[in-house]
């Protein structure tokens, strides 16, 4: 039972989580610095309506770049409509 579960139990356990977790409509940025030996860096996490994180990055940038490029994997991911323009 061990071997067949390492073997099929995540390619069924990721479905089922990327499923339950695109069921929330409302997500939350938060970012935070952080020093990385002696340089700051920010840490972003998403986290759905439920509580569950839906994607973490840490980078040395802060900037509205840095923030689309985590929208847009994270959309990307979770099979949402994409970012478009430059706004």
């Amino acid at each position: 039972m061990r071997r067949w579960a390492v073997k099929f139990g995540l390619g069924i356990a990721r479905p089922i989580r990327s499923a339950a977790l695109a069921r929330g409509d409302k997500w939350h940025l938060d970012e935070v610095a952080v020093t990385i030996n002696g340089k700051k860096h920010w840490l972003w996490r998403t986290v759905g309506q439920h509580g569950a994180v839906l994607d973490v990055l840490v980078q040395s940038r802060r900037d509205r770049h840095a923030a689309r490029r985590l929208m847009r994997k994270l959309l990307k991911k979770h099979g949402r409509v994409t970012c478009t323009g430059n706004r």
